[in-house]
């Protein structure tokens, strides 16, 4: 009997044993990929995105699927196509137009009949397009692409000196203009605006939104100055008669205009803008008409910053998107100023597109699972989840997470703390802060990857917002302007003690961590609060603030926050006084230092001045950079390398 028992009991333990794995880095190139929903003008089909890593090809291979509103159940739609995207349906529902890679691997249209048949490639662009638009009456498409290179011969293929603009360092040829094209049902193209200056990309990889007038006799676009990266500043909103090609500015405002929504009745149209005309405050909503006129400001009072918009049916409300502290979330927002927030209980919703009926379709995470896509059929509705793609957290033990406020100087400040799977109540944990980019961004209390691989390692996980952050309106935004470091260094330390007060964290074993202007703020952090930290991983870490304005592609974010050039009178003291490089002397945190070798954002330069002056200093340091191009690697191998090495580094430093 005594043995019985004993085998019983062993097999329970290890049953539960077995059941007790935490998420980890190998996990995530499990993880699904859901995005861009979009409804069908009967009401009765989302089309949406799906991407799965293929670890083979170290690739991300998309797809579209439909899901069918009243049973849920899901249909893939495209098969064995590369770069698969930006489903959009015809005005009719009778085709879907999506973008692929061709036998080139330049981005086309597609249209695919609904009622049978494989899709069709609709153009034949050298270069690839994006931003598509239907015409109203089903018969074209609008959208953009890059002007083709002039083909060289013989010595002018040599001639290939370019004049530089206030593109990044890593420009190694002249930037090449986006413009507008129509493409007809059957495949004629026709270029629709030339010029030296440019629809802009405003990041890499970025779709322009275009948008036809209800006749289709104009067309709505942005336009920037020229076709350098960072001249997106400039965008402002013009409208293209088309049969003509004459353009216009659709307002006298200034710059920085972007993201379009054209009203349903196309009388008026939406966009984002900088709040009050200052640059570095808050994205707020504008509505104009477009026959022009004056713009208004509609989310002034709602102040936060917007991440999308969408017009209700009835043109005189919108859907709007932003973060509010540590949530995502979503409001009707009316013309005359009065938004209405939604509820979605736990969910933390994004990618919202709206039906012609007020449906809502929706992509959102929970406490617990990554992205599915959700329905609502009216914006008062309880979302209905439609699908169940994710599996990766299916038998694992999470880490449970919770919204932590604190104040510093006049700001109520948030962040999120995700406790070790195994947390147990009177023990002190080591922590580690995961502080978040941009610095316009902010730390969500819901299912996030590097929270949930940190936590899984036993260690009670941090993710401080600081002023700067977009998720408390525009004077906590705006309050990081002259003040990049000390002030946003203040509420993180802040933060620190307040959950040291808790007795939950081991003050001896506490490391910082980020990427980008995360990984810029733990520079700051080790440089100017030395002896608090065990350990430091910076991920493309901004060091030397005159470097970033210098070679990046965002030299206009570098002055949002400082104001004119650092080689304008006395401001190079201010660069100077801010950059994390300046304290380097004072540095003793062993650190890992990570970047891309084509890093536009954060130039590697800055990652090696941090691995040399540590090295230099005899602190432990170790520096890996990655291959390829981009801030960060895309891929889902690099993706979870970046995440073993963070963990293996900081691991020997934490130990209990």
């Amino acid at each position: 009997m005594k043995t019985f028992v004993a085998i019983v009991l062993f097999s329970v333990s290890m049953g539960a044993s077995a059941q007790a794995r935490h998420f980890a880095a190998d996990d995530l190139p499990k993880i699904v990929r859901v995005g861009d929903p979009q409804v069908s003008p009967d009401g009765k089909t989302i089309a949406f995105t799906v991407a799965r890593a293929n670890l083979k090809e170290d690739r991300w291979d998309s797809e579209i699927d439909f899901v069918d509103v009243a049973t849920k159940r899901v249909m893939v739609m495209t098969h064995d196509r590369m770069g698969v995207g930006s489903p959009r349906w015809s005005p009719s529902g009778d085709r879907l137009a999506f973008v692929a890679q061709d036998s080139a691997k330049k981005a086309q249209i597609y249209l695919l009949p609904m009622g049978g048949g494989d899709a069709v490639q609709l153009t034949r662009s050298k270069t690839s397009v994006s931003g598509m638009a239907w015409r109203p009456d089903g018969a074209a498409l609008a959208f953009t692409a890059p002007d083709d290179e002039v083909e060289k011969k013989d010595e002018a293929k040599f001639d290939d000196a370019f004049e530089v603009g206030d593109g990044d360092f890593l420009q190694r040829s002249a930037a090449v203009p986006v413009h507008l094209w129509v493409v007809t049902a059957d495949g004629e193209m026709k270029r629709l605006t030339s010029g030296t200056w440019s629809v802009p990309n405003h990041l890499p990889g970025s779709s322009p939104k275009i948008a036809f007038t209800p006749d289709g006799g104009s067309l709505l676009f942005e336009r920037a100055d020229t076709a350098h990266t960072g001249d997106s500043a400039t965008a402002r909103l013009m409208v293209l008669t088309v049969a003509s090609g004459a353009v216009r500015p659709l307002t006298k405002a200034a710059n920085e205009e972007t993201n379009l929504a054209l009203a349903p009745d196309g009388t008026k149209v939406a966009y984002f803008s900088l709040r009050e005309g200052k640059r570095g405050n808050d994205t707020s909503l504008f509505v104009a008409p477009v026959a022009g006129g004056a713009r208004t400001d509609v989310t002034f009072a709602l102040d936060r910053s917007l991440s999308g918009a969408e017009w209700m049916p009835d043109g005189g409300s919108l859907l709007v998107e932003a973060p509010d502290h540590t949530k995502n979330a979503m409001w009707i927002q009316t013309l005359g100023g009065k938004a209405t927030r939604l509820e979605f209980g736990g969910l933390n919703p994004a990618a919202m597109t709206v039906g012609r009926r007020g449906e809502l379709a929706f992509t959102a995470t929970s406490s617990d699972r990554p992205a599915e896509l959700y329905y609502a059929a009216k914006a008062t509705d309880a979302p209905v989840q439609m699908t169940h793609l994710q599996t990766v957290t299916v038998g694992l033990t999470l880490g449970k997470s919770e919204t932590v406020q604190w104040k510093v100087d006049s700001f109520d400040e948030s962040g999120v703390l995700t406790y070790p799977p195994d947390y147990r109540v009177g023990k002190k944990y080591a922590m580690v802060l995961y502080i978040h980019g941009g610095p316009k961004s902010a730390s969500m209390d819901t299912f996030t990857p590097s929270a949930q691989i940190l936590a899984g390692k036993g260690w009670l996980v941090f993710e401080p917002n600081y002023r700067g952050s977009d998720s408390d309106g525009n004077a906590y935004e705006s309050a990081i302007v002259h003040d990049a470091g000390v002030g946003p260094g203040r509420d993180v330390m802040a933060g620190v003690k307040m959950l040291e007060t808790r007795g939950i964290v081991d003050e001896k074993r506490i490391a910082v961590s980020g990427w980008s202007y995360g990984g810029y703020m733990t520079s700051w952090l080790i440089g100017n609060y030395p002896d608090v930290w065990k350990a430091a991983v910076a991920g493309a870490p901004v060091t030397d603030l005159v470097e970033e304005y210098t070679l990046s592609d965002v030299q206009w974010l570098s002055s949002d926050i400082f104001g004119p050039s650092p080689y304008v009178g006395d401001n190079l003291k201010l660069y100077q006084s801010e950059s994390p490089i300046t304290y380097a002397s004072k540095m003793k945190t062993p650190t890992l230092v990570l970047c891309d070798v084509g890093d536009y954002r954060v130039p590697i330069p800055e990652a090696y001045k941090l691995y040399h002056a540590l090295k230099d200093n005899g602190v432990p340091v170790k520096f890996v950079a990655y291959p390829v191009m981009g801030h960060s690697p895309a891929d889902p191998i690099r993706a979870r390398d970046i995440w073993r090495r963070w963990t293996a580094w900081l691991e020997p430093y934490l130990k209990d």
